[in-house]
């Protein structure tokens, strides 16, 4: 149909929909009887559909997970599948994540859009384009004062990861912290770093940097206190 796509009568998608797993009542279910619906789906959608599983999931997740792992892990693998649907028993940025490294023609799916992580939240885009609007009014920002490059933390929002990059900087995980901490220096004499404080610190502290040249940044405060 050059490129169109033809829309089937509304009664035969409903019934082909209520055919592969209808969800009426499905809260109310046992957990024997989501089982046996669960692996009928399985089994009719083959390898159209890849289940990624966090560490965090309950048990009742993880035993139909194709793959179980920790966010980055988990986002990798999934784009590496020829899966043209990725379902991520995780929360909110994880799905984004492996949206951004999957295929164009690859969906992610979150079971409960309000999955959402409290780290992650730490850190809202519009405190910390504001925090860097401050940073480069007071000329922190500019090579002549040493520069800054943000450098977030994997959990954090699609839209932190694209701060950071589009200025220079990256993202990492827990295990390549300190990598990426060597790596920024080498490009700037400080670092914005984000959204936990606690990995930043211990990071620093590590490799010998003062308690006293670090600052914590409240958006609450003006300057960030």
């Amino acid at each position: 149909m050059n490129g169109l796509l033809e829309i089937a009568p509304a009664a035969a998608v409903a019934e082909n929909v209520a055919d592969l797993c209808s969800l009426d009542n499905y809260l109310a279910q046992p957990d024997h009887t989501m089982d046996a619906r669960i692996a009928a789906a399985r089994e009719k959608l083959g390898t159209d559909v890849v289940l990624l599983g966090h560490h965090y999931q309950r048990d009742e997740v993880i035993r139909f997970a194709d793959f179980t792992g920790d966010s980055y892990k988990l986002s990798k693998v999934a784009a590496e599948t020829n899966a043209k649907y990725m379902l991520f028993c995780g929360v909110h940025f994880m799905a984004e994540t492996a949206d951004v490294l999957g295929r164009p023609w690859q969906q992610v799916i979150l079971p409960d859009l309000n999955a959402g992580c409290s780290m992650a939240d730490m850190a809202e885009i519009g405190q910390v384009e504001d925090c860097w609007d401050s940073l480069e009014r007071a000329g922190l920002t500019e090579e002549a004062s040493g520069g800054l490059i943000p450098l977030t933390y994997m959990n954090s929002a699609a839209a932190i990861k694209a701060f950071c990059g589009e200025r220079g900087g990256s993202v990492c995980t827990s295990s390549n912290a300190r990598g990426a901490f060597e790596w920024a220096f080498t490009r700037a004499g400080k670092i914005l770093f984000l959204p936990d404080q606690h990995l930043g610190r211990n990071t620093a502290f590590a490799m010998g940097i003062p308690l006293s040249e670090m600052v914590v940044w409240d958006p609450y405060q003006i300057n960030g206190g």
